[in-house]
């Protein structure tokens, strides 16, 4: 059985489990920390996104939206997708990619 933890990741974006049909991962972004300058977009993979703490603002396809904890967003395969965090305080997210999209070992 491979049992991770989130709140164990040392870096703002870690994948924690990886088998040939899906990926898991953290990512902790500060106030003011965005995924990236640039929305970006996984070719092969799709992605889901649920907020575990914090507040977000989802770019996905050029559309905006305001995340809050209990928030999920699913980003279809090639789809563009840019994520910042506006709040106060930390924003930590749960994301699952199938299939991996990640080396196993990624850690940012």
């Amino acid at each position: 059985m491979n049992i991770s933890n989130i709140y164990r990741a040392s870096t703002w974006f870690e994948v924690l489990q990886t088998n040939e049909l899906s990926q898991t991962a953290v990512m902790t972004l500060k106030p003011g920390q965005a995924t990236g300058a640039e929305a970006e977009s996984h070719k092969e993979g799709q992605q889901v996104l649920l907020l575990i703490i914090g507040k977000l603002a989802a770019e996905v396809a050029g559309e905006v939206s305001n995340l809050s904890p209990g928030d999920v967003v699913l980003i279809p395969p090639g789809t563009k997708h840019k994520f910042t965090n506006h709040g106060t305080g930390p924003a930590v997210t749960f994301n699952v990619y199938s299939p991996p999209v990640y080396p196993p070992d990624e850690k940012d």
